[in-house]
């Protein structure tokens, strides 16, 4: 497990960077809005969550894709645009699965 305190400098701001969250019960769409997101280059960071960077043109252009992948089809589409500064503190907390799994693996030992 490890705790990660984001605090770089940028010293141009260039593109925002953004959270897109979503929540939509139907599989094949769900896939379908994932995919579009990978294909603008962001990262998973949950199972329905992405970040990256992503330039206002961009990020209306997505919006509009995610509009009509969903369709009819009942769920949610959030994008916050998140400022470089707020960027830059955000914390993270993550567990490595490999250690985990070394973890769960080691015998019990008496005390």
């Amino acid at each position: 497990m490890s705790l990660t305190k984001q605090n770089g400098k940028d010293k141009k701001p260039g593109p925002p960077h953004i959270l897109l969250i979503y929540d939509i019960e139907e599989d094949k769409r769900r896939t379908k809005i994932a995919d579009a997101c990978l294909d603008y280059g962001l990262d998973r960071i949950q199972y329905s969550a992405f970040a990256g960077v992503l330039s206002r043109t961009q990020q209306e252009e997505l919006m509009l894709k995610m509009e009509h992948l969903l369709g009819e089809t009942p769920g949610k589409i959030h994008l916050y645009v998140i400022a470089q500064e707020t960027w830059n503190r955000r914390l993270i907390l993550e567990v490595d699965v490999d250690k985990r799994e070394e973890y769960d693996e080691q015998p019990a030992t008496a005390d």
